[in-house]
């Protein structure tokens, strides 16, 4: 090769190179995220599917730290952002994310059955842009009234705390009454939707001589749980939660589904939803795996003794 053929092959070369990776540059993919607290499961799973926040992927995480005022903004932001999938970590988290766009791909997690909240056609076939996992939530609250009646057999009077802007809790409390009548228990439901509420709302359980409390699940409640459980035992009050948080902030127990396992199945729609898949063909999953968490603390603060059978079955006992 002559000289002048062997500089004109190296130019060619290096002209080329920056082309070459350029071509091969790795699409930085941006899910949106509405939630209120960590989503540390969330990111593990994403990476163990292979995705990198700063390489491949980019979050744009929205708390709303118990503001669920905020969410129509947050959602509107993030599909102004034209991020490739939104994941809506609880149910009005959703309706904001479906009001703010009829295209952006949609994973729910933890959410109530969307059949009946009017979000998608089937749990087969969703149809639409919406699919992810229903925790089935009336169902796992009766199976709370059931487990905190075990817990404290003495309880003939239990009140419920529901928000009234939490779409699914009043389906719940109907469900829920029906559940009460059939183990003999008393239930007084009392309408909560902030923490200036609180002091208010305990007064009239010792008015009404409630023995326990369940709380239904909510990101209200959620942000304010140790609060809620330093109330409860202040007023000498068992206190059922639902996410395992509930039982680590004081409440006497909680039972839901595993939260981990909930992060796992959304980061695997959307790791499905960014290789092609259409949300609407993805069949919506229901839970398989569930956590009891028992606080040996509170019991002993508040001079209970928990039934063995019970806390054989645990997940997980604090002491």
């Amino acid at each position: 090769m002559n000289r002048r053929a062997f500089i004109s092959g190296v130019t060619v070369g290096l002209l080329a190179a920056p082309l070459a990776a350029e071509g091969q540059q790795v699409k930085t993919n941006r899910i949106g995220v509405l939630t209120v607290g960590s989503i540390e499961p969330f990111r593990q799973s994403l990476r163990e599917l292979g995705y990198v926040e700063g390489q491949n992927i980019a979050l744009d995480v929205r708390d709303t730290e118990g503001k669920p005022e905020r969410l129509d903004e947050f959602a509107f932001e993030l599909a102004r952002f034209k991020v490739d999938v939104i994941v809506a970590m609880y149910p009005a988290a959703i309706f904001s994310a479906r009001r703010a766009s009829a295209t952006i791909p949609i994973v729910m997690v933890n959410t109530p059955d969307p059949v009946d909240l009017g979000l998608v056609a089937s749990l087969a076939r969703p149809g639409g842009n919406i699919t992810g996992v229903t925790s089935l939530s009336v169902d796992l609250s009766l199976k709370q009234l059931e487990l905190l009646k075990e817990a404290v057999p003495r309880a003939s009077r239990i009140a419920v705390l529901w928000n009234p802007d939490n779409p699914w809790h009043p389906v719940t409390v109907k469900g829920l009454q029906g559940r009460g009548r059939s183990l003999g228990v008393q239930l007084q439901f009392l309408a909560v939707r902030g923490p200036d509420e609180f002091d208010k709302t305990y007064q009239a359980m010792l008015t009404k001589r409630a023995q326990a409390i369940l709380v239904l699940a909510d990101p209200m409640t959620s942000a304010h749980r140790r609060q809620l459980a330093n109330l409860a035992v202040k007023h000498g009050l068992p206190a059922m939660g639902s996410l395992r948080i509930y039982a680590e902030a004081g409440s006497l127990l909680s039972f839901w589904a595993d939260r981990t396992d909930l992060h796992r199945r959304a980061a695997s729609y959307v790791d499905k939803i960014l290789k092609g898949a259409r949300p609407g063909d993805l069949p919506i999953e229901q839970p398989t795996k569930f956590e009891l968490v028992i606080n040996l603390k509170t019991a002993k603060a508040l001079g209970l003794t928990i039934p063995q059978s019970l806390l054989q079955r645990a997940d997980q006992v604090i002491e």
